[in-house]
């Protein structure tokens, strides 16, 4: 096996790796192995066919995809094993030479890690502005607490107005014909919350304890559903109750009810809600001064990524809101379509941020490099037992999940955004 390098513009590689013609034709002779029983010979058991007579019937050439396929892999991985590239994407295949007798050739073309010339990443500094909770805003969170214990009143003597929340059954017909997912029943809708298909919600308001009306909508064009956008459908509605919400009345009593520890009064309460929104701000200026310390190390470095990084930092994007999702039993390729959005354009969208997750990320392993910023396995198992409790599973299961090759960068790259950090200067302004 041979192996030649070619460094090509904009931090883009192509290796040229040739493999022996006899592992050649030992992969074609297991790609025959593997098909040998699709095929159907007078004179023979089917799977006994020997491999000179299929390879002369039909051309040695049907199993060379197969072959390519099995070589491929373990021959990148051999060829790679002792070479000092540190590759960001993933290889572009393009098979050069594939012949029975010949030595095997393909190429892998894929982005590398983009070169990087640190700055001043020690002692940056960034503004943080002296922020204090105001009464207004204590008072707009204890009208928020009341209307979160907010009790029902059953509305029977007028109709339907905006405000009010519904138990209805529903039917939707396009042309008389019903469709999949236009039919519920016992289903709460809140008027004026835009729910419903525009104008549906308008046309109950005036309705009347069970009252049966037909409203007349119009799906959207971007619809998410192909066979319903731009239709007209009919919508046959029965109304069940009509209530509404009254906002908890604030006492001491109400205090107590919540069961805070410390509150035993409105007073208390008050009290409680402005430290907790004084916690809320000082978190939120914590993360806009790491921002800004962020963009301002982006600004210090120099570093230009590739396309091809770009686009793997997206997949990771993916593949990490994909997991999150499955939490809640909900595919990404699902969440797309409830946000009306092709895969293509929500990777169109995470584009900018994924451009400059791969640029810091590249800088930092830049400054790993540099500090010599190390990670014990002590580091390893105290990151894993954290995680097992963020998530509520064992270590072993978070293990077999997230494999230390994969937790270990993590860990470099959060311990060099500490170093950075921690050695940032943020500068107090008043406000």
């Amino acid at each position: 096996m041979s192996l030649q390098v070619e460094n090509l513009e904009h931090n883009m590689a192509k290796v040229t790796i040739e493999v022996e013609a006899a592992k050649l034709d030992d992969a074609i002779k297991q790609a025959f192995n593997k098909k040998k029983g699709q095929f159907n010979v007078p004179g023979f058991r089917k799977g006994k066919v020997p491999f000179q007579l299929i390879a002369k019937e039909y051309g040695v050439e049907i199993f060379y995809e197969d072959a390519a396929n099995i070589l491929i892999p373990d021959a990148y991985a051999e060829a790679m094993k002792d070479t000092d590239l540190e590759i960001v994407s993933r290889p572009e295949i393009d098979v050069t030479q594939l012949e029975k007798g010949k030595d095997f050739i393909f190429t892998a073309t894929f982005a590398l890690k983009p070169e990087v010339t640190l700055g001043d990443y020690k002692g940056i500094e960034v503004p943080k502005t002296r922020v204090t909770v105001k009464k207004d805003e204590i008072e707009e969170e204890l009208k928020k607490v009341q209307e979160q214990n907010a009790r029902e009143i059953t509305i029977e003597d007028r109709a339907v107005k905006d405000g009010d929340i519904l138990t209805i059954d529903y039917s939707g017909s396009v042309d008389g014909v019903k469709f999949e997912g236009g039919t519920a029943e016992d289903q709460t809708l809140v008027i004026g919350s835009g729910a419903f298909i525009p104008g549906f919600e308008e046309q109950l308001v005036g309705k009347n304890l069970n009252e049966t009306a037909d409203i007349n909508v119009t799906f959207p064009e971007e619809y998410h559903a192909p066979d319903l956008a731009g239709k007209e459908v009919v919508f046959k509605v029965k109304l069940h109750d009509i209530y509404t919400e009254k906002p908890a009345e604030l006492n001491d009593e109400f205090a107590v009810s919540l069961e805070i520890p410390g509150v035993s009064n409105v007073d208390e309460l008050k009290a409680h809600i402005g430290e907790f929104l004084d916690y809320q701000v000082q978190m939120k200026k914590a993360d806009a001064s790491r921002e800004q310390i962020y963009d301002q190390l982006l600004e210090n470095c120099s570093c230009i990524v590739t396309p091809e990084a770009v686009s793997a930092a997206v997949e990771m994007q993916i593949q990490q809101m994909a997991a999150q999702l499955a939490q809640q039993g909900v595919s990404v390729e699902q969440y797309a379509q409830m946000t009306g959005k092709t895969m293509d354009q929500m990777r169109e969208e995470l584009k900018p941020y994924a451009q400059k997750q791969a640029k810091l990320e590249a800088i930092l392993d830049e400054i790993i490099k540099v500090e010599n910023i190390t990670v014990s396995d002590e580091d390893m198992d105290a990151q894993y037992e954290l995680l097992a409790q963020k998530y509520n599973q064992p270590v072993d299961v978070v293990k077999q999940v997230l494999p230390k090759a994969q937790l270990k960068p993590d860990l470099l790259h959060m311990k060099a955004s500490q170093l950075i950090l921690d050695a940032a200067e943020i500068i107090m302004e008043e406000k």
